[in-house]
C-alpha cells in the first residue's frame, strides 16, 4: 500500500471502537501497549491516553492510518519537549489490513510529522525483540538499533527482551 492509498489523521474517538478487538489476549496487547496496559482494552485506558493530547505542548500524539474509509492503523507518539526527544509507542495494523504493506507508509507519515516539528531531534521507540516483521519495518524507515535491555518485562510466565531504536534528524535522507 502506498502513501496514496492511506491518510495519517489525528486520532478522533470513532477511531477507538474497534480497537479493544485487535488485540483479543494479553500478550497482545501487551506487545502493543507495554507492561501498563491492563487486558482486555477499555475505554477508561484509551480516555486516560487521549487526556495528554490536550494542550500547546501535549505529552502525545495519537494518530490514525485511514484507508479504504476505515482505520487500517495506530500509533502514539510521547514528546518530551524540554530535551527534544519523541518515542514512537503502541503501534499497531489492523488485522484486516495486517499483510498489505501497510506498516511502512503509514510509520514513514508519522516519522515526517514527529520531524515537521523543529523542537524534535531524535525519535525512538522500544519493540520487543521476538517482534521480526516490526523490527524489519524501523529498520527500514532508517532507525537504529541502539540496545537490549534483556528480561525486562514479565507477561505471564514469560519474560520479554526490549531493544531501543532511534532515528534522530540527522539520519534523514536530504
Amino acid at each position: 500500500m502506498s502513501e496514496t492509498e492511506l491518510q495519517l489523521e489525528n486520532f478522533a474517538e470513532d477511531h477507538a471502537r474497534d480497537l479493544p478487538s485487535w488485540f483479543p489476549t494479553l500478550q497482545s496487547l501487551i506487545q502493543w501497549g507495554g507492561p501498563d496496559v491492563r487486558f482486555p482494552l477499555d475505554k477508561g485506558q484509551f480516555e486516560a491516553m487521549v487526556a495528554e493530547t490536550a494542550g500547546s505542548e501535549p505529552k502525545r500524539w495519537i494518530f490514525s492510518a485511514i484507508a479504504r474509509g476505515a482505520v487500517a492503523g495506530h500509533a502514539q507518539v510521547a514528546l518530551d519537549w524540554r530535551n527534544g526527544v519523541a518515542r514512537l509507542t503502541r503501534v499497531a495494523v489492523n488485522p484486516r489490513f495486517r499483510g498489505q504493506g501497510l506498516a511502512r507508509p503509514f510509520l514513514r507519515l508519522v516519522v515526517q510529522r514527529v520531524f515537521a516539528v523543529p523542537a524534535f531531534e531524535r525519535l525512538e521507540l522500544h519493540v520487543y525483540t521476538f517482534n521480526s516483521a516490526a523490527i524489519r519495518t524501523y529498520l527500514s524507515l532508517g532507525f537504529i538499533e541502539e540496545g537490549v535491555r534483556r528480561s525486562s518485562v514479565k507477561v505471564g510466565d514469560e519474560r520479554w527482551d526490549t531493544a531501543t531504536y532511534g532515528l534522530l534528524r540527522s539520519d534523514l535522507p536530504r
